[in-house]
């Protein structure tokens, strides 16, 4: 992290000069400037529907801020989209990813705020896991000096979901008490952190027992997945808890439910549990539906409880609510720069080794987040079997499983 913020300064005068001088346009990149390196989804499915291939560079719109990627997140998420199983998908060919930092290349015309050479972090609307990002100027935010690419692309989507649950959902205040699904995900472990921002909050964790030693000190109470953690929780906290964030689904929003205390607050924020394959299983979905207890608006009422749902994905780019997100990511920023909070990097991985990675995510052992470093040198092994430089769409598939075979070695951050 000290080696980034060290090269900052040279890196920034080169993007400058780079952008003043047109007799260096053509330096843009190490390869042909009107081409870059980026993750193609060809179609929904398994792993073998990746690759990494070039591109033709974008195009900046009115209004957009053009990035030089240095780290992509890589969410659980992304796993859906892979299979295709969210609702109303884009078209494949398509480039996978929905936040990013890097280094500010140019700026539209009319637009203010930002200046070439500006280290920042953004959203996307897809086509982040690429070399070079547009983006609108309402998704982007400057990093403080001191906090690392790999950090930032870890920070944006985890913290501002978390906290925009537990404060302007749920209205977190002193002495409550919060139960949280994938407590060693990086939503959990954001949610964790601004947990302990206010005074005596006490979070029930749960997360699979092989993740409890890394993550024990970060909430008050853990247990495994795969016990009654409801008997559990109630043996400490025979009322039960104010606040229950979900990204499970499935049996587990009956159980968030019959927790509550009066008053009390369910979010459902995701839905892994319908991801259990390598593609899309209709069995899972029925199944996880199945379980789903069926919420009677009139116990709602009678037992004075809230059932929300929340995605920030959509808050932004359906809704437009961008004023209310950057003035949640001010505040996170500020508790960034008082070292309250900081993003848990689990590993970081090279575009090539994105198979892998994502792998990495399935089988849930992940601690924190995974980060695509557009820069770094991918393993042998890996860069073999994920990169491509037909187009999108015309590469040859691999049987499903090849990757099962294939040694996974991350650089453990």
């Amino acid at each position: 992290m000290a080696k980034e913020g060290a090269h900052m300064t040279e890196e920034t005068e080169f993007m400058i000069e780079k952008n003043v001088g047109k007799e260096k346009e053509s330096v843009e990149s190490s390869s042909d400037a009107k081409e870059m390196r980026a993750v193609i989804l060809a179609g929904f499915g398994g792993l073998n529907k990746l690759r990494v291939t070039k591109k033709a560079m974008p195009e900046l719109q009115d209004g957009e801020v053009k990035i030089r990627v240095k780290a992509c997140g890589l969410n659980f998420l992304d796993l859906m989209v892979r299979q295709g199983t969210i609702d109303n998908p884009p078209k494949p060919p398509l480039v996978p990813g929905f936040e990013c930092s890097g280094i500010v290349e140019s700026v539209a015309e009319n637009t203010t705020g930002f200046e070439i050479g500006d280290r920042v972090m953004a959203f996307v609307n897809y086509n982040a896991w690429a070399e070079v990002v547009c983006t609108p100027v309402d998704y982007v935010y400057k990093m403080p000096d001191e906090m690392s690419f790999s950090e930032a692309a870890a920070f944006s989507l985890n913290f501002v979901a978390a906290y925009m649950m537990l404060f302007e959902v749920a209205n977190l205040r002193e002495g409550m008490s919060v139960l949280v699904h994938s407590a060693g995900g990086a939503v959990g472990q954001a949610v964790a952190q601004l947990c302990s921002t206010v005074p005596r909050v006490t979070v029930f964790g749960i997360a699979s027992s092989s993740k409890h030693a890394a993550i024990r000190d970060s909430v008050t109470h853990l247990f495994d997945r795969n016990i009654d953690y409801m008997q559990e929780i109630k043996k400490i906290s025979p009322e039960g808890v104010d606040i229950v964030l979900d990204s499970l689904c499935g049996e587990n929003t009956g159980k968030g439910l019959s927790l509550l205390k009066p008053l009390g607050t369910y979010i459902l924020y995701g839905a892994s549990n319908m991801v259990t394959g390598e593609t899309k299983s209709f069995f899972s979905f029925a199944k996880s539906w199945w379980q789903v207890e069926k919420v009677n608006p009139i116990k709602l009422y009678e037992e004075n409880k809230v059932i929300a749902g929340f995605s920030l994905l959509n808050l932004l780019f359906k809704h437009g609510n961008c004023s209310l997100v950057k003035s949640v990511m001010d505040k996170l920023l500020c508790l960034y720069e008082q070292k309250k909070i900081r993003p848990v990097v689990d590993s970081l991985w090279a575009l090539e080794e994105v198979k892998e990675a994502m792998q990495r995510i399935h089988d849930r052992v992940n601690i924190g987040k995974l980060i695509l470093d557009v820069e770094k040198t991918p393993t042998p092994l890996m860069a073999n079997d994920s990169t491509e430089t037909s187009e999108a769409g015309e590469e040859e598939e691999e049987p499903e499983g090849d990757n099962d075979s294939k040694e996974r070695m991350p650089f453990i951050h």
